[in-house]
């Protein structure tokens, strides 16, 4: 996990490297295409074609048209924001997946955890600083939060397609194949011919996220997930890092405060969920 997290912070750094040279939709089209080599060898572990039969399309949409959601809003906030911001704000997932279990999975949310969620909040607003932040910045951190919003009905979807006997391998390859579809389709109007450097990154951009996804699968299938959640926070480290060695980007104490405030408040709700799960 803690690799993966790591690794996940050097596919946002390749992505902020392209400095937004690249249309937004061309970038996430080369991820999600330069992923497939790493994620073959699941097909065929699979069974084969075998492997992608589903009863559930329309599910697998929700989660394709969901997870390009995310992924678009975090490279957007890779090229305008600093790493350390774009990973942080990337937090708020758990608060956006509390507040929507409620009407679409149906589950109750208690005094506590409505309490978490509105301090995680509190502190997106310290970090956004809303007095003191540029226009072009706010509106940078509004788009990284409507990703976090898709990362958290990809989620959904994902619990979805598993409670409808969907396997974790189907679930894989139909949002890696549809995504490269749906994000190629985009891209096509607008192409642009990288340069050799640009198509470095590009490529890098997808086979290290095919890596980190490949090692944070394999983390979880070999540990209890109520034991390896709270590393995915190690990210904040690795990203300050790496924003503070290349671009020289350094957190204010706005930005420390809410980054703290905001890592308390997932892994409070973090505590509670694995405190139901134990209760059940």
């Amino acid at each position: 996990m803690l690799g993966a997290a790591a690794v996940f912070s050097v596919a946002g750094a390749f992505v902020k490297a392209l400095d937004g040279a690249i249309p937004l939709a061309q970038v996430v089209f080369c991820r999600n295409l330069f992923c497939l080599p790493v994620l073959l060898p699941l097909l065929w572990r699979g069974g084969g074609l075998r492997a992608l039969r589903t009863s559930r399309p329309g599910l697998h949409a929700w989660r394709t048209a969901a997870g390009l959601m995310g992924m678009c809003g975090a490279f957007y906030g890779y090229a305008t924001l600093p790493l350390a911001t774009v990973t942080a704000l990337g937090f708020t997932m758990p608060l956006f997946l509390t507040l929507l279990s409620i009407p679409l999975l149906g589950e109750r949310v208690g005094q506590r955890r409505g309490a978490a969620v509105l301090v995680g909040f509190g502190g997106v607003l310290l970090m956004a600083n809303p007095a003191g932040m540029p226009e072009g910045q706010a509106f940078a951190v509004g788009i990284v939060l409507m990703g976090a919003v898709g990362w958290a009905l990809a989620m959904i979807s994902i619990r979805r397609l598993g409670d409808a006997g969907e396997s974790g391998v189907a679930i894989v390859l139909w949002f890696a194949f549809s995504a490269a579809v749906v994000s190629g389709i985009a891209a096509a109007p607008g192409w642009l011919a990288p340069t050799a450097t640009q198509w470095l990154l590009l490529a890098g951009t997808g086979l290290v996220s095919a890596a980190a996804q490949v090692m944070m699968t394999e983390g979880y299938r070999r540990g209890e997930a109520t034991l390896l959640a709270p590393f995915e926070y190690s990210a904040i480290v690795w990203t300050t890092l790496t924003g503070a060695l290349i671009w020289a980007e350094s957190p204010d104490g706005w930005d420390l405060a809410g980054i703290l405030v905001l890592v308390g408040s997932g892994l409070y709700i973090w505590r509670r969920e694995v405190a139901l799960g134990l209760r059940r």
